[in-house]
Protein backbone atom coordinates (compact mmCIF):
# COMPACT_ATOMS: atom_id res chain seq x y z
CA UNK A 1 0.00 0.00 0.00
CA UNK A 2 3.06 2.58 0.76
CA UNK A 3 4.62 1.68 -2.43
CA UNK A 4 1.18 2.28 -4.44
CA UNK A 5 0.99 5.80 -2.19
CA UNK A 6 4.27 6.88 -3.07
CA UNK A 7 4.18 5.92 -6.95
CA UNK A 8 1.02 7.91 -6.65
CA UNK A 9 2.47 11.26 -4.97
CA UNK A 10 5.41 10.97 -7.50
CA UNK A 11 3.11 11.17 -10.55
CA UNK A 12 1.47 14.21 -8.66
CA UNK A 13 5.27 15.84 -8.26
CA UNK A 14 5.42 15.03 -11.74
CA UNK A 15 2.48 16.62 -13.25
CA UNK A 16 2.83 19.52 -10.48
CA UNK A 17 6.43 20.22 -11.51
CA UNK A 18 5.06 20.29 -15.32
CA UNK A 19 2.73 23.28 -13.96
CA UNK A 20 5.81 25.05 -11.79
CA UNK A 21 7.44 25.56 -14.98
CA UNK A 22 4.39 27.17 -16.29
CA UNK A 23 3.85 29.43 -13.68
CA UNK A 24 7.91 30.13 -12.96
CA UNK A 25 8.19 31.16 -16.59
CA UNK A 26 4.72 33.19 -17.13
CA UNK A 27 4.38 35.06 -13.58
CA UNK A 28 7.46 37.33 -13.65
CA UNK A 29 6.41 38.01 -17.40
CA UNK A 30 3.22 39.31 -15.86
CA UNK A 31 1.01 36.53 -18.15
CA UNK A 32 -1.86 34.52 -17.31
CA UNK A 33 -1.12 31.46 -16.42
CA UNK A 34 -4.17 29.46 -18.01
CA UNK A 35 -3.67 31.61 -21.20
CA UNK A 36 -2.41 30.44 -24.15
CA UNK A 37 -2.14 26.99 -23.57
CA UNK A 38 1.33 25.40 -23.66
CA UNK A 39 2.82 25.56 -26.72
CA UNK A 40 6.49 25.69 -28.51
CA UNK A 41 8.25 28.89 -27.88
CA UNK A 42 10.00 28.68 -31.60
CA UNK A 43 6.99 28.32 -33.87
CA UNK A 44 3.93 28.53 -31.42
CA UNK A 45 2.37 25.41 -32.45
CA UNK A 46 -0.20 24.17 -29.41
CA UNK A 47 1.42 20.94 -27.13
CA UNK A 48 -1.22 18.00 -27.54
CA UNK A 49 -1.60 15.91 -24.50
CA UNK A 50 0.81 13.17 -25.26
CA UNK A 51 3.45 16.35 -25.88
CA UNK A 52 2.21 17.24 -22.29
CA UNK A 53 3.01 14.10 -20.02
CA UNK A 54 5.71 15.32 -17.79
CA UNK A 55 10.01 13.90 -19.16
CA UNK A 56 7.95 11.18 -21.19
CA UNK A 57 7.13 13.59 -23.86
CA UNK A 58 10.69 15.54 -23.79
CA UNK A 59 12.19 12.01 -23.83
CA UNK A 60 10.12 10.74 -26.60
CA UNK A 61 10.61 13.49 -28.77
CA UNK A 62 13.81 13.48 -28.34
CA UNK A 63 14.31 16.69 -26.51
CA UNK A 64 12.82 18.43 -29.45
CA UNK A 65 9.57 20.34 -30.71
CA UNK A 66 7.61 17.19 -33.03
CA UNK A 67 6.50 20.41 -34.94
CA UNK A 68 9.58 22.35 -35.93
CA UNK A 69 12.25 20.33 -34.40
CA UNK A 70 13.94 23.74 -32.16
CA UNK A 71 15.83 21.85 -29.59
CA UNK A 72 13.36 22.06 -25.94
CA UNK A 73 15.36 23.49 -22.65
CA UNK A 74 16.21 20.13 -20.18
CA UNK A 75 15.18 22.23 -17.66
CA UNK A 76 11.68 21.41 -18.20
CA UNK A 77 11.92 17.61 -17.51
CA UNK A 78 14.59 17.91 -14.61
CA UNK A 79 11.91 20.46 -12.72
CA UNK A 80 9.37 17.34 -13.60
CA UNK A 81 11.57 15.28 -12.44
CA UNK A 82 13.22 16.74 -9.18
CA UNK A 83 9.44 17.93 -8.16
CA UNK A 84 8.36 14.20 -8.59
CA UNK A 85 11.26 12.61 -6.60
CA UNK A 86 10.56 15.30 -3.28
CA UNK A 87 6.87 14.41 -3.77
CA UNK A 88 7.34 11.10 -3.66
CA UNK A 89 10.49 10.98 -0.96
CA UNK A 90 9.28 13.05 1.29
CA UNK A 91 6.81 11.38 3.73
CA UNK A 92 10.14 9.32 4.37
CA UNK A 93 11.97 12.21 5.61
CA UNK A 94 9.44 14.34 7.38
CA UNK A 95 6.76 11.06 8.11
CA UNK A 96 4.04 10.47 7.38
CA UNK A 97 1.80 13.58 9.55
CA UNK A 98 0.31 16.82 9.22
CA UNK A 99 3.79 18.47 8.67
CA UNK A 100 4.05 16.82 5.06
CA UNK A 101 1.61 19.82 3.99
CA UNK A 102 3.92 22.60 5.17
CA UNK A 103 6.97 20.22 3.19
CA UNK A 104 4.82 20.22 -0.03
CA UNK A 105 4.23 23.71 -0.41
CA UNK A 106 7.54 24.67 0.72
CA UNK A 107 8.92 22.48 -2.26
CA UNK A 108 6.18 24.13 -4.25
CA UNK A 109 7.56 27.27 -3.60
CA UNK A 110 11.18 26.70 -4.21
CA UNK A 111 10.39 24.90 -7.11
CA UNK A 112 8.86 28.00 -8.55
CA UNK A 113 11.04 30.28 -7.50
CA UNK A 114 14.20 28.57 -8.90
CA UNK A 115 12.39 28.04 -12.15
CA UNK A 116 12.43 31.97 -12.30
CA UNK A 117 15.10 33.21 -11.08
CA UNK A 118 17.25 30.78 -13.61
CA UNK A 119 15.02 32.25 -16.36
CA UNK A 120 14.57 35.93 -15.43
CA UNK A 121 16.93 36.35 -12.29
CA UNK A 122 13.35 37.30 -10.88
CA UNK A 123 11.73 36.39 -7.60
CA UNK A 124 8.22 37.55 -8.32
CA UNK A 125 7.12 39.15 -5.34
CA UNK A 126 3.47 38.06 -6.50
CA UNK A 127 4.57 34.59 -5.96
CA UNK A 128 6.02 35.64 -2.06
CA UNK A 129 2.88 37.07 -1.66
CA UNK A 130 0.85 34.05 -2.34
CA UNK A 131 2.82 31.52 -0.44
CA UNK A 132 3.10 34.04 2.62
CA UNK A 133 -0.75 33.95 2.54
CA UNK A 134 -0.28 29.91 2.81
CA UNK A 135 2.34 29.73 5.32
CA UNK A 136 0.32 31.83 7.33
CA UNK A 137 -2.65 29.75 7.51
CA UNK A 138 -0.57 27.09 7.92
CA UNK A 139 1.21 28.75 11.05
CA UNK A 140 -2.12 29.62 12.57
CA UNK A 141 -4.07 26.07 11.92
CA UNK A 142 -1.50 23.12 12.12
CA UNK A 143 1.86 24.22 12.24
CA UNK A 144 3.94 23.26 15.56
CA UNK A 145 6.46 25.81 15.77
CA UNK A 146 6.37 28.92 17.96
CA UNK A 147 5.55 32.33 17.01
CA UNK A 148 8.38 33.51 18.33
CA UNK A 149 10.39 31.24 16.46
CA UNK A 150 9.33 31.85 13.02
CA UNK A 151 9.09 36.04 13.66
CA UNK A 152 12.74 35.55 14.87
CA UNK A 153 13.90 33.40 11.92
CA UNK A 154 11.81 35.92 9.79
CA UNK A 155 13.96 39.13 10.61
CA UNK A 156 16.89 37.03 11.17
CA UNK A 157 16.74 35.56 7.40
CA UNK A 158 15.46 38.71 5.72
CA UNK A 159 18.88 40.36 7.98
CA UNK A 160 21.15 38.24 6.67
CA UNK A 161 20.63 38.37 3.26
CA UNK A 162 20.03 42.44 3.83
CA UNK A 163 23.29 42.47 5.33
CA UNK A 164 24.94 41.04 2.42
CA UNK A 165 22.98 42.78 0.05
CA UNK A 166 24.35 46.25 1.28
CA UNK A 167 28.09 45.39 1.49
CA UNK A 168 28.28 43.83 -1.32
CA UNK A 169 26.78 46.68 -3.22
CA UNK A 170 23.58 45.21 -5.04
CA UNK A 171 25.20 41.91 -4.86
CA UNK A 172 22.24 40.24 -3.85
CA UNK A 173 18.85 40.87 -4.56
CA UNK A 174 15.79 42.18 -2.88
CA UNK A 175 14.27 39.17 -4.21
CA UNK A 176 16.38 37.25 -2.64
CA UNK A 177 15.99 39.04 0.81
CA UNK A 178 12.21 38.92 0.58
CA UNK A 179 12.59 34.88 0.27
CA UNK A 180 14.89 34.14 2.97
CA UNK A 181 12.35 36.89 5.05
CA UNK A 182 9.64 33.80 3.98
CA UNK A 183 11.86 31.04 4.72
CA UNK A 184 12.77 32.39 8.32
CA UNK A 185 9.50 32.12 9.04
CA UNK A 186 8.54 28.67 7.94
CA UNK A 187 11.99 27.37 9.02
CA UNK A 188 12.45 29.48 12.35
CA UNK A 189 15.61 30.96 13.24
CA UNK A 190 17.76 27.69 14.31
CA UNK A 191 17.12 25.84 10.80
CA UNK A 192 16.94 29.28 8.81
CA UNK A 193 20.95 30.14 9.76
CA UNK A 194 21.66 26.24 8.72
CA UNK A 195 19.99 26.86 5.34
CA UNK A 196 21.98 30.15 4.81
CA UNK A 197 25.02 28.23 5.56
CA UNK A 198 24.43 25.76 3.12
CA UNK A 199 22.97 28.02 0.64
CA UNK A 200 26.62 30.29 0.67
CA UNK A 201 28.49 27.19 0.64
CA UNK A 202 27.16 25.35 -2.62
CA UNK A 203 26.70 29.00 -4.30
CA UNK A 204 30.38 29.60 -3.38
CA UNK A 205 31.17 25.85 -4.38
CA UNK A 206 29.33 25.95 -7.80
CA UNK A 207 30.62 29.16 -8.56
CA UNK A 208 33.98 28.39 -8.29
CA UNK A 209 33.38 25.11 -10.37
CA UNK A 210 31.58 27.17 -13.13
CA UNK A 211 34.02 29.86 -13.11
CA UNK A 212 36.86 27.18 -13.58
CA UNK A 213 34.65 25.63 -16.37
CA UNK A 214 34.31 28.69 -18.06
CA UNK A 215 30.38 28.73 -17.72
CA UNK A 216 30.09 31.69 -16.23
CA UNK A 217 32.80 34.75 -16.28
CA UNK A 218 34.08 36.86 -13.53
CA UNK A 219 31.87 39.74 -12.12
CA UNK A 220 28.96 37.77 -13.91
CA UNK A 221 25.75 37.78 -11.59
CA UNK A 222 24.56 34.23 -11.54
CA UNK A 223 20.86 33.09 -9.92
CA UNK A 224 21.03 32.46 -6.09
CA UNK A 225 17.66 31.09 -6.23
CA UNK A 226 18.37 27.36 -6.58
CA UNK A 227 21.27 27.68 -4.23
CA UNK A 228 18.38 28.97 -1.37
CA UNK A 229 16.29 26.14 -2.46
CA UNK A 230 19.09 23.41 -2.02
CA UNK A 231 20.49 25.16 1.31
CA UNK A 232 16.78 25.23 2.85
CA UNK A 233 15.88 21.65 1.51
CA UNK A 234 18.54 20.46 2.84
CA UNK A 235 18.02 22.50 6.56
CA UNK A 236 14.25 21.55 6.65
CA UNK A 237 15.04 17.75 6.25
CA UNK A 238 18.34 17.05 7.82
CA UNK A 239 18.63 20.35 9.58
CA UNK A 240 17.53 18.95 13.09
CA UNK A 241 19.81 15.51 13.05
CA UNK A 242 22.46 17.75 11.62
CA UNK A 243 22.67 19.97 14.75
CA UNK A 244 22.50 17.28 17.30
CA UNK A 245 25.45 15.71 15.39
CA UNK A 246 27.24 18.67 15.45
CA UNK A 247 26.87 19.43 19.31
CA UNK A 248 27.11 16.09 20.24
CA UNK A 249 30.66 16.09 18.96
CA UNK A 250 31.45 19.57 20.89
CA UNK A 251 30.36 17.82 23.90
Amino acid sequence: MQSILTIYLGIIGLVLGSFYNVVGLRVPMKKSVVRPRSHCVKCKNILTIIELIPVFSYVMQGGKCRNCKAPISPIYPLVELLTGILFAFSPFIVGWNINLLICYVLISLLVIITVSDLAYMIIPDKILIIFASIFLLLQFTISERAWIDVLLGAIIGSGLLFFIAFISKGGMGGGDVKLFALLGFVLGVKLVLLAFFFAVLSGALFGMLFLLLGVVKKRQPVPFGPFIAFGTLTSYFFGEKIVHWYFGVLM
